[in-house]
């Protein structure tokens, strides 16, 4: 005998279950408007009640609307992915669609008992109402009779209006500010979607923290208006950075303007800054597709340096009282053995934990302290044998100038150069005998000197190379010496300082004697290199000795030359008085 098949059934408690899928009333909100950002709404305006009264919930868009087919059709289907029938973009601002699950349309029974939905579109204005108490009548919810109402109406009107009435008072009631600090999250950088909340638009304001403004007036770059805050939240927001706007539009993604690149400051702090930058003077630096400033942009520098400091200083006021605190928490649990160090080295223990402090900030006491037990243990066992032998080997005038140089820099930093000085002294031992060997090569001495600059003298040892600048080398040779003149490929390496000026080296073989065709080629490659920069190029030619016909005069400006015997020479006198030098600046 056959029996019916089996069937689900709805129970009509799903919208209350659905409708409890959020944490607060001002996530459920956001749902809403969710809803708004996939109906490619333009605008959005959310008004709240007061507190204890029976004013309504009603938020208004002048999105794409619904027709009644739609209504019928797609929105009362529960659970139905909207995606599944129109893709993942909307049709007309192709925006990545918000609404994922379908049950969007519960959200604001978390907050009301009555829900109200108007919407507009093509003429004709459909709207149906929905309470929780009918629910309740109902076994199923397929059973709920929904009273729909249809007429005419402006044909140009278009947008959704939802009323939420009968607002639940056990629950508190929406905040605006809690609202528009999780509106901000997804909306707060959107050039064509604007929210009101009460009044009030989104803005940078409305991050919980610090919010500072600033309008200055900078050379060639002109009005620069900044604007950020700072979050005092527990995480770290879900967009951070700076937007940079130049004439009303977002240049491609928020950025940090430096401080992401510097060491001494602490990574997980960035996760908290919000804000943007307006600056319609560098529009000629940006991209057609307004994506990104360009290149090496001398603008987009002259803006950072003016931005950085500013954020710097901001961070400092609003956390270096959290920082003292956390540096007083770690100095109790390490009292002991600072208290076992000699003054000075207390002082230097003292600053390095600052430093320590800074550049963790936000990680956990426990991958920290380890860090600081190292430092302790260096300083404990530091050998200050070696500055002690410098003192007693030294003529009374010297002796003088390293008292200076103590008083100055403290002993821990005097025993720290020596250390180096010595290091750097085995380094040209081993370089020399590099640049004796017969067979040495090009790549060789580059690979050696590369990240020891400090070996060409003083005004070379603040430039330093990077991926970047590798990169161009790279690009450049690869095009220019492939086929039969492969094996000419030079040895090139690209350097820049912090005035963004450029050092060009080419590294020639110990044994090979510098001429006129090399001085020619170097030169060459600063034309050719200097196409994708506006920076003056220096150029320096190394190798084991000049030749006859290398020019000695009506050279171009910025071209030396120098040999393998005379820069280590040259650096070995640099190291020998590397102590009196200081004591005597």
């Amino acid at each position: 005998m056959t029996k019916p098949g089996l069937r689900f059934q709805v129970d009509s408690r799903l919208a209350t279950l659905l409708s409890q899928e959020y944490a607060s009333s001002e996530k459920a909100l956001k749902e809403l408007v969710d809803n708004a950002w996939d109906a490619d709404a333009e605008q959005v305006f959310v008004s709240l009640p007061r507190p204890m009264s029976d004013e309504p919930i009603v938020i208004t868009d002048d999105g794409c609307g619904m027709t009644e087919e739609e209504l019928r059709r797609h929105y009362l289907f529960i659970a139905t992915d909207r995606r599944s029938r129109r893709g993942e973009r909307t049709a007309g601002k192709n925006r990545l669609i918000k609404g994922r699950k379908g049950i969007g349309k519960f959200a604001g029974l978390m907050a009301a008992s009555t829900m109200m939905l108007e919407t507009r579109a093509r003429g004709r204005l459909c709207g149906f109402t929905l309470r929780l108490e009918d629910l309740a009548e109902v076994e199923d919810i397929e059973q709920l009779v929904i009273a729909f109402r249809s007429e005419a109406c402006d044909a140009e009107l278009h947008g959704t209006t939802i009323t939420l009435s009968g607002l639940h008072q056990r629950l508190a009631y929406p905040d605006a500010n809690k609202l528009r600090q999780v509106l901000l999250q997804d909306y707060g950088r959107q050039d064509d979607f604007r929210l009101t909340v009460v009044g009030k638009q989104l803005a940078v304001d409305d991050v919980s923290g610090s919010y500072s403004d600033s309008v200055h007036e900078l050379p060639a770059v002109g009005s620069v208006k900044l604007r950020f805050a700072i979050s005092d939240g527990k995480s770290g927001l879900r967009q951070p950075g700076i937007t940079l706007r130049v004439d009303g539009k977002s240049v491609g993604k928020p950025r940090f303007f430096g401080l992401d690149e510097r060491d001494d400051f602490p990574p997980k702090l960035l996760r908290k800054l919000y804000g943007e930058v307006e600056a319609d003077g560098i529009r000629d630096h940006i991209t057609a597709g307004w994506d990104s400033p360009v290149e090496n942009s001398e603008l987009l520098q002259a803006l950072e340096a003016h931005v950085q400091p500013i954020l710097r200083a901001a961070f400092e006021r609003q956390y270096r009282q959290e920082m003292q605190l956390a540096q007083a928490r770690l100095q109790k649990t390490i009292q002991a053995r600072l208290a076992e160090l000699p003054e000075y080295k207390r002082h230097f223990a003292d600053r390095a934990i600052k430093k320590i402090l800074g550049k963790y900030y936000g990680e956990p006491e426990s991958k920290v302290e380890p860090i600081v037990y190292v430092l302790l243990e260096a300083l404990e066992r530091s050998d200050y044998r070696t500055l002690l032998e410098h003192i007693a080997d030294s003529r009374p005038r010297d002796v003088a100038a390293i008292a200076d140089g103590l008083n100055d820099f403290g002993l821990a930093e005097m025993a720290w150069l020596v250390e180096q000085a010595q290091a750097r002294s085995i380094f040209l031992d081993q370089l020399e005998q590099l640049s004796r060997a017969p067979n040495t090569l090009e790549v060789v001495m580059h690979k050696a000197l590369e990240n020891a600059l400090w070996v060409f003298g003083p005004e070379y040892s603040l430039f330093s190379s990077n991926t970047t600048l590798r990169r161009q080398v790279e690009d450049y040779l690869g095009k220019n010496y492939v086929g039969e003149k492969a094996d000419q490929r030079p040895d090139l390496l690209l350097n820049e300082n912090l005035n963004g000026e450029y050092l060009l080296i080419e590294f020639k073989k110990p044994g090979h004697a510098l001429n006129h065709d090399n001085y020619l080629q170097a030169i060459t490659y600063r034309h050719d290199l200097g196409k994708h920069s506006s920076a003056p190029i220096k150029v320096l030619l190394i190798g084991g000795r000049r030749s006859p016909d290398y020019p000695s005069d009506n050279r171009e400006p910025n071209v030396s030359a120098m040999v393998f015997d005379q820069l280590i020479a040259t650096a070995r006198r640099q190291l020998k008085w590397l102590l009196r030098d200081l004591g005597g600046c």
